[in-house]
């Protein structure tokens, strides 16, 4: 009820009116059943924008230290990720990947739509970067269809470490649902999850028109981040 209130009579009708996101492709969202959106990223708001389009709930996977700030900072952050439909995950690796994989499971399991970064995180400089392959497991093992889901110039409506948006008109492009199901019962091979995960990404690099870089979007970011010790 929070998520339908805020979506459809706080927040979401102030802000389609301010930024006039256009939207193509909405008809390749299924009406019912388990779905994985798989996005670029490119800025904080690529999570706030893409449920507003989309008619069904999405549910995205966000880290968890978004719900544990203290004080009023906190609370508010803690109360906007949840406005938004986004569930908690810890990100540290090892048992607590797995526990966030069977999150996502059970959205799907539910008949949900699941939204999905490929790359991890956002991007450090509006290139795209090699996939994860947890989105190609995910999906192998619920058996779902995924949609490529590119986000137009959002990281120029509210780039990296600004806290206030521009106000500038963003879009977003919906392709049209993959299908994966020749590489069934296949989720345990580490070369199958390679080749799905590419494959997604070549579709999204199709739809947003981004620049590829094959490496991880985080050992850039980590490289960087030396460089400035």
């Amino acid at each position: 009820m929070f998520y339908w209130l805020m979506k459809n009579i706080v927040i979401g009708p102030l802000l389609l009116a301010i930024f006039r996101p256009w939207v193509v492709g909405l008809e390749n969202i299924p009406k019912e059943g388990g779905v994985i959106l798989a996005s670029n990223h490119l800025s904080f708001i690529d999570s706030v924008f893409l449920p507003l389009v989309v008619p069904r709930r999405v549910v995205f996977l966000a880290k968890s230290e978004y719900f544990t700030g203290k004080g009023l900072k906190g609370w508010a952050t803690r109360q906007f990720f949840k406005a938004t439909g986004q569930l908690p995950i810890d990100r540290s690796g090892g048992k607590a990947s797995e526990d966030s994989l069977n999150t996502g499971l059970r959205v799907l399991g539910s008949g949900g739509v699941l939204g999905i970064y490929p790359e991890g995180t956002r991007s450090p400089d509006a290139r795209m970067y090699r996939g994860r392959t947890g989105v190609a497991r995910m999906l192998l093992e619920a058996e779902v269809p995924v949609i490529p889901v590119a986000m137009i110039d959002t990281e120029k409506a509210m780039p990296t470490g600004t806290r206030i948006p521009k106000v500038r008109r963003i879009g977003i492009v919906i392709g049209q649902p993959l299908d994966f199901s020749r590489f069934d019962g296949m989720e345990g091979d580490r070369f199958v999850l390679r080749s799905v995960t590419d494959e997604l990404m070549y579709e999204l690099q199709a739809l947003s028109r981004q620049e590829y870089v094959d490496v991880y979007a985080t050992s850039v970011k980590e490289k960087r981040a030396s460089l400035t010790r």
